[in-house]
């Protein structure tokens, strides 16, 4: 029988034992959600406005603060609710599709980061062809096949959720909705649930950061026939930003997964905060990667702020 979804609701967690000091913990994160709001929102109106940045490496680019700009967009308005209001119930149905967006997103940045390293390869390996091969519409279809892949992936454990009973406690362990909080609390055979995220969606994951590898691998094997060391540093210096980004989000996962798979005896809170700094930190970071280590990006950022200072 399905559950009336729209009669139901789950009850978010702030950070457990420490809800006296929940407005001073608003405080910081506050603070980092309109960061990631202004970085990457600043990233996107510089790819849109300036064109010098018309090129598969910054449409990639805005791919990516697009993606944290949703993650960032999707996650905290629960957490900041919950802190500083103390609203802590949300829909099942509301639930379900946080959970959805989260969990797709979080699969579409890992697509995108190999999506750059790809465009890293064709640029160091074959640059004479580099603009042929990564024309506007096949940056296009890329970012399409992106998203419809981590969308469709996911989509099968999420639809199974309106179906389950819940009759358990209806209390969640964090202050937005995840796949692996929710199927804790379903009182019905999750064994499905369980298996499709390890098999499928960690093995997908797992699959573009080896393809993302292997793609380093040959850019390094391309740069090292390269005769100039000038022209060497300056190819290697092009790919110093992505691979950043790429440490960034993946070991934030790799830490994540580990405190989740061996760390049952280890504080709730150490989990909470585990999963803070992987849903915030890559979007806090990237945008600063960018800004230091690309001229380009530097530049725009510059023209801006004297064009805003000039009209004041």
């Amino acid at each position: 029988m399905r559950l009336n979804n729209t009669a139901s609701t789950f009850q978010l967690t702030g950070f457990p034992g420490m809800e006296k000091a929940h407005h001073w913990i608003f405080i910081p994160l506050l603070v980092v959600y309109i960061s990631i709001l202004l970085g990457n929102g600043t990233l996107l109106f510089l790819i849109r406005n300036d064109h010098n940045l018309h090129e598969p490496m910054y449409y990639f680019l805005a791919m990516l603060a697009a993606t944290d700009l949703g993650v960032t967009l999707t996650t905290m308005p629960t957490v900041l609710g919950v802190l500083w209001l103390n609203h802590r119930k949300i829909g099942h149905g509301a639930c379900f599709l946080q959970a959805y967006v989260i969990h797709t997103l979080s699969v579409v940045e890992s697509g995108v980061l190999l999506a750059m390293a790809y465009d890293r390869f064709i640029a160091i390996h074959n640059p004479l062809r580099y603009t042929s091969i990564l024309t506007n519409i096949q940056v296009m279809k890329i970012g399409v096949g992106v998203l419809t892949r981590a969308g469709l992936s996911i989509m099968p454990i999420v639809v199974r959720l309106h179906w389950f009973p819940y009759c358990r406690s209806h209390v969640l362990s964090h202050a937005f909705c995840l796949h692996q909080d929710i199927i804790k609390l379903a009182c019905a055979d999750i064994t499905f649930n369980r298996l499709y995220p390890l098999v499928a969606v960690f093995a997908m994951v797992l699959l573009d950061f080896l393809m993302i590898f292997f793609s380093y691998i040959l850019i390094l094997k391309t740069v090292m026939g390269v005769v100039s060391g000038e022209e060497r540093a300056k190819a290697l210096n092009t790919c110093v930003s992505h691979i950043c980004c790429i440490l960034v989000f993946y070991v934030t996962v790799v830490g994540l997964t580990f405190i989740h798979r061996f760390g049952k005896h280890i504080p709730h809170v150490v989990h909470i905060t585990m999963s803070y700094i992987h849903f915030l930190f890559p979007p806090f970071m990237n945008p600063v990667i960018y800004s230091i280590k690309t001229k380009q990006i530097q530049s725009g950022i510059l023209h801006l702020f004297s064009l805003s200072h000039s009209k004041t």
